[in-house]
Formats: C-alpha cells, structure tokens, sequence
C-alpha cells in the first residue's frame, strides 16, 4: 500500500483511490485502511468481484468503509470476473452472467437504500433463499446499519448487452476493451439501457465512465514495455479459456483481433515466451504514458483519452507521476493540504 502517494494524491485534488482483486489481496480491506488515514479522497473498488461474496456482504463492507470515512466517499463497483476465477477460485457456478449481475445490483441497491426489508426472487440470486437445503424460515430483513450517504454502484462492462446493462443499472461505467471512438461508438447501447431504467433509478445527469492509464516517467521506453508485456500476455493468453476469455475480447474490441488469437493460440500452445513478445507495443500504449515529460506531454496532448470518458483511474508508483498527471488533467489542488514553506 503505498499511503504517501494516496496522500500526495488527495492533497493535488485527485477525485478518487481505487482497489482490485483477483485471487490474492481483496478490494476492501485497503479502503477501510485508508478510510481513516485520509479525509476527502472518494475510496472505490474497481472491482469488487460478484462471486467473492453475496450482494448483502458488499453492502455491509460498503456501509461500514464509508461510515468509517465520514460518508460520501466510497463508491461500489462490480463485475462478474472470468469462469476460470468465478469456478476455480470461489467456487460458484458460472451460471449466467448478466443475469447474476441483475440480480446482484438489484439486491446490492436495495440493501444499500434501507427503504425496506430486502426481497428479491431471482434466477440467479434469491432473498431469502428457498432453495436446496433451505430449512424455508429465511425471513427478508433491513441493515441495522443506517447509511452514512448515499453510495452510488459503478459496473465493468465490455461486450454490447453489459454496456447496456450498465447503462440500465448502474451510476457509472468502467469500460473494457474501448475502442478509439470512446463512448461515441456505443451510444445507442447507453441510449439503450437508460431507456430500460425503472422508475425509482432516473437517467443520472452525469454518467461516470472512467478508464485507466498508467504513467511512467523513464529515459527507456522500449524497457518499459518490456515489463508491461508479461502482464497483458498473461491476461490475453490465459486468463480464461479458449471460449471465454473477457481480456481477449476486450483486445478484439479495441482494434486488435488477429493480435489476441495469435496470443490465445500461442499461450494455449505452452509457447508463452512467444505469446508474450507478440504483444504489439501500440495496444501497451494505447492506455500507458511511458517516456521522458516532454514524450507523455505531447501522448498526452495526441488524446490518449478516448471521446466521452469522464475519468482517468492512473496507475503509477512515481510520486512525480502522480504530480505530472495532476498538471496535465488541470487538477485543482485541495489547498488546506498543501504543504506550508
């Protein structure tokens, strides 16, 4: 956890701190440590997995961080992750995905809200449960915790029907695999799923789509996507199988499809050295600013945020990245956190 540089970050005035999982470290656990170490900074998962725990588990972590933090700051986002993981790790049936995620964000709304004691009959997702091995006395229930603010419920998706289901569920947006046209490309997939929005969740007047990018500040770029490249090969070739693989697909989407194959069919080949180095540079830098200042200013400048994107998510361990990012999105620093002379 590296604390100074969130910090630094919220001193320049950064909106938010996010956390990921996989099948290691969870995404909670660092937001409630930085809950009480910070005092502005948004605290969001991205993501928290919908396998990992039930929609009412989430609920409670969210409750209890953003209670812990003062409330207004944490933000909830979710994704369903791959079969590999979703099987593998935690051991639930990959079922169906979209289907899950309804039910999950319906269940995850409502006990966030607290209007009324939690029910929901779903195909994926009941409450109470009434299924095999229920004794039937599962009875619906409301939070004992009152929420702190309202806590607004973020969604990653990539292919056309979750785009669209994020638009009709969620408060925002993480896009996979987004193409050069940004959110101009999937425009009647959002007009799609905000005209499906119920009565009780209107059409925000905002809609958050953030994207991530890192950042780093080095004299040797070939190097640098050197280090990159494992990372991406890995997810590409073998985060997933050959029929579901959301890494794959989210390369296929933004404009390399016969480069995504040819590393599916290298990795699955054990040639993985091979499928690794065939990761083309221009997709590593398509969401990366690597080089000199004067290099990531002029990348910067070219637009590497795609039209419609609200947020940038930066990954960097530089605490001068940190800074130079702040300069180049125009960032306004909190200036009661400003360091005195």
């Amino acid at each position: 956890m590296q604390l100074d540089l969130v910090r630094r970050a919220e001193t320049l005035g950064y909106h938010s701190v996010w956390s990921a999982e996989a099948y290691g470290a969870d995404a909670l656990s660092p937001l409630a440590y930085l809950a009480g170490l910070t005092s502005r900074i948004k605290l969001g998962t991205c993501i928290a997995q919908v396998a990992a725990r039930p929609p009412t588990t989430l609920a409670m972590h969210a409750l209890t961080i953003d209670a812990l933090a003062g409330g207004g700051r944490m933000i909830v986002g979710v994704g369903v992750s791959g079969p590999q993981i979703v099987e593998g790790w935690y051991g639930q049936p990959w079922g169906k995905p979209m289907t899950r995620l309804r039910d999950y964000i319906t269940i995850l709304r409502a006990t966030l809200r607290r209007e009324a004691p939690v029910s929901h009959q779903g195909s994926e997702i009941s409450l109470p449960y009434d299924g095999p091995g229920s004794l039937g006395q599962g009875k619906p229930l409301k939070s004992i915790l009152h929420a702190a603010s309202d806590i607004p419920i973020w969604m990653a998706a990539g292919g056309p029907r979750n785009v669209a289901l994020a638009a009709e569920l969620a408060d925002g947006w993480f896009p996979m695999g987004m193409s050069a046209s940004g959110t101009d490309g999937v425009a009647d997939l959002l007009a799609e799923g905000f005209a499906r929005r119920s009565a009780d969740l209107p059409v925000p007047a905002s809609f958050p789509v953030f994207n991530g990018v890192s950042i780093t500040i080095t004299d040797d770029v070939p190097a640098t996507l050197d280090a990159l490249r494992p990372r991406t090969g890995m997810y590409v070739g073998g985060m997933g199988s050959r029929t579901h693989n959301y890494h794959r697909e989210a390369m296929a989407r933004a404009g390399y499809p016969d480069e995504a194959q040819q590393i599916t069919d290298l990795w699955n080949a054990g040639r993985k050295a091979e499928a690794i180095a065939a990761v083309p540079d221009a997709y590593l830098e398509r969401n990366a600013l690597i080089g000199p200042v004067s290099r990531i200013r002029e990348r910067w400048a070219e637009g590497v945020v795609a039209p419609g994107v609200t947020g940038v998510i930066v990954a960097a361990t530089q605490p001068e990245a940190v800074e130079l990012m702040a300069e180049l999105a125009d960032i306004t620093p909190n200036s009661t956190d400003l360091e005195t002379p």
